[in-house]
């Protein structure tokens, strides 16, 4: 069942902002590639590997890091650091049919020399080509509420 995020004091995410949380995941799911890469050469008896099954395994990887965040509560790593929370345009937390249209269209927007991302400049409505196909928006989130000290 989906949640239904609250929608005020929310603003669509900037550029800037998703970029920089994109690093910040990027970093992440290099570690975890390595990780698997490395278990791989550890049961292949230390030869590198390759090939289609060893490729897939990377990409499932990959979407099931992304997918996970974006489902479990729209924020991946990079996102909660930089505020930002990628729900439906009607603000609910994405499916995971959202999620896979969603990774493949950003490997495309990225593939496209990150035209898909600057399209974001040009979009009335600011969101990015894998916004636009698989129905999300990128909102950026109010600063969190500081708590008032007792004396």
């Amino acid at each position: 069942m989906p949640k239904v995020y609250d929608q005020t004091q929310v603003l669509q995410a900037s550029l800037l902002r998703r970029l920089a949380a994109l690093v910040y995941d990027i970093l992440i799911v290099i570690a975890i590639l390595f990780v698997l890469s490395g278990i791989g050469v550890a049961i292949n008896d230390g030869e590198p590997v390759s090939g289609p099954l060893y490729k897939s395994l990377l990409l499932v990887a990959m979407f099931l890091f992304f997918g996970y965040f974006w489902t479990r509560s729209g924020q991946t790593v990079g996102m909660m650091a930089w505020r930002i929370r990628v729900q439906t345009a009607e603000g609910y937390s994405l499916s995971w049919v959202h999620s896979l249209i969603r990774f493949f269209m950003a490997g495309i927007s990225i593939t496209c020399l990150g035209l898909g991302y600057l399209w974001v400049l040009f979009s009335d409505q600011k969101l990015t080509w894998h916004d636009q196909v698989s129905g999300t928006r990128v909102v950026q989130l109010p600063p969190k509420k500081k708590d008032k000290k007792t004396s």
